[in-house]
C-alpha cells in the first residue's frame, strides 16, 4: 500500500503544484489587459509577482512549520483555499496597490502553501525511487505556464480580465481542495 499511496501522492503534489504555479505564473498574461481597462502601469502590476515571490519563500516558514505540526492535508487545503480567494479578491480590486497587496501576499503566500508541504510529503513517502519521485511533481510544476496561462490567454479573448482571474480562481477551488483531500502523511519509518 505504501509504494502504490506514494505515486498517488505523486500524481496529487503534481497537479496540485502545477495548477498553483500555473495561477500564479498567468499574470504575466494578464499585465496588458489589465493595464489597458485600469490604466495602471505594466511595471506596476508586475510589481505584484516580486511581492508574491517574496511572501512564497517567507510564507514557506511558517507552512513548512505548520506541516510538521498538523500534516500536509490542511495545509495545503489551507493553501487552495487561501489561493482561489486572493486571486477572486485580486479580480475586484479598484487600486493598484490593493492588486498588488492582494495578490502579492495572499496568492505569493498561498503557492507556499502547496510547494513547501509537497516536497517534504513526498520525501518521506520514498526509499527507493525518491528522486523520480521529486522530479515528477516537479515537471508538473514545471508545466504550469504551458497549462494555465494558454488558458488564462483563451478566457481574455472572450472575457474581460477580472472575468478571467474569475474564473481562474474558481479553477484553483475546483482543483486544490478536493486534490487536497489525497494528501497523506508519509508512513512512520522504521528506526
Amino acid at each position: 500500500m505504501k509504494l502504490y499511496y506514494g505515486w498517488v501522492m505523486v500524481a496529487a503534489g503534481a497537479l496540485m503544484g502545477c495548477v498553483a504555479a500555473g495561477s500564479l505564473f498567468s499574470l504575466a498574461v494578464f499585465l496588458q489587459p489589465m493595464a489597458e481597462a485600469t490604466q495602471w502601469s505594466r511595471t506596476g502590476i508586475s510589481g505584484a509577482m516580486t511581492i508574491a515571490f517574496l511572501a512564497m519563500g517567507v510564507a514557506a516558514f511558517g507552512w513548512g512549520a505548520l506541516t510538521d505540526r498538523f500534516g500536509p492535508r490542511p495545509v495545503m487545503l489551507a493553501g487552495g483555499v487561501l489561493m482561489g480567494l486572493g486571486i477572486l479578491l485580486a479580480s475586484r480590486v479598484t487600486s493598484l496597490i490593493e492588486f498588488q497587496l492582494i495578490y502579492g501576499l495572499i496568492v505569493g503566500g498561498a503557492v507556499g502553501a502547496v510547494f513547501t508541504p509537497t516536497f517534504a510529503t513526498i520525501t518521506g513517502w520514498f526509499e527507493k525511487h525518491r528522486s523520480l519521485a521529486v522530479s515528477l511533481v516537479s515537471a508538473g510544476m514545471g508545466v504550469a505556464p504551458m497549462t494555465v496561462s494558454p488558458f488564462a490567454s483563451w478566457l481574455i479573448t472572450h472575457y474581460d480580465w477580472r472575468t478571467a482571474q474569475l474564473t481562474i480562481a474558481i479553477l484553483t477551488w475546483l482543483v486544490l481542495v478536493p486534490t487536497a483531500f489525497l494528501v497523506r502523511r508519509p508512513p512512520a519509518q522504521p528506526d
